[in-house]
C-alpha cells in the first residue's frame, strides 16, 4: 500500500508540475509539447498520424484534436502520405520547430529539478527498470516505442 500511494500521488502531481511550466513559459499543454517534440525528432520532421499517436501514447481522436489546435497556431501541417493516400502525415512547421526549440530548455530544467535530480544514479536505473516492468504489463507496444527512441539517441 505504501508503494501504491506514492505512485498514485506521483501520477497525479507530476503532470501538473510539467503542465504548469509549459503553459506559463510556452503556452503549450504537456501533450502538445510532446507532439511537437516527437515530430522534431522524426525524419523530415514528419510522422504518420498513427505513428505519432503511438509515440505520444495518445489515441487517434485525442491526437487529431490536438493537431487541429496546433495547425490553427501554424505549428503543424497535415497532408496525405505520398506513398499511401489513405494515411495522413503530420509535419512540424518552421514556427513549430522554433517553438519546441525555445520550450525544450525550460521543460528539461523542470524535469531535471523536479524528478531527475531528486534521484541517485542507482535510483534512476531502478526507475528505468520499474518503468519497463510496468509498461511490459500494461502497454508492451509503448515500451517498444520507448526502447526504439532510446536507441535512436
Amino acid at each position: 500500500m505504501s508503494a501504491w500511494l506514492r505512485l498514485a500521488s506521483l501520477l497525479e502531481l507530476v503532470p501538473g508540475v510539467l503542465e504548469t511550466q509549459l503553459k506559463r513559459d510556452s503556452d503549450l499543454s504537456h501533450f502538445e509539447y510532446w507532439v511537437l517534440a516527437m515530430l522534431s525528432q522524426a525524419p523530415e520532421r514528419t510522422l504518420r498520424m498513427s505513428s505519432l499517436a503511438s509515440q505520444t501514447r495518445g489515441t487517434l481522436p485525442r491526437l487529431s484534436h490536438v493537431v487541429n489546435r496546433l495547425e490553427k497556431r501554424g505549428l503543424v501541417e497535415r497532408q496525405a502520405d505520398r506513398v499511401d493516400a489513405r494515411a495522413t502525415n503530420a509535419s512540424l512547421t518552421d514556427a513549430g520547430w522554433d517553438l519546441v526549440v525555445r520550450a525544450a530548455p525550460g521543460h528539461v530544467e523542470t524535469v531535471r529539478s523536479s524528478i531527475i535530480d531528486a534521484l541517485t544514479p542507482d535510483q534512476l536505473d531502478q526507475l528505468t527498470a520499474i518503468g519497463d516492468a510496468i509498461l511490459a504489463r500494461v502497454r508492451p507496444e509503448a515500451l517498444e516505442t520507448i526502447r526504439a527512441l532510446d536507441e535512436a539517441r
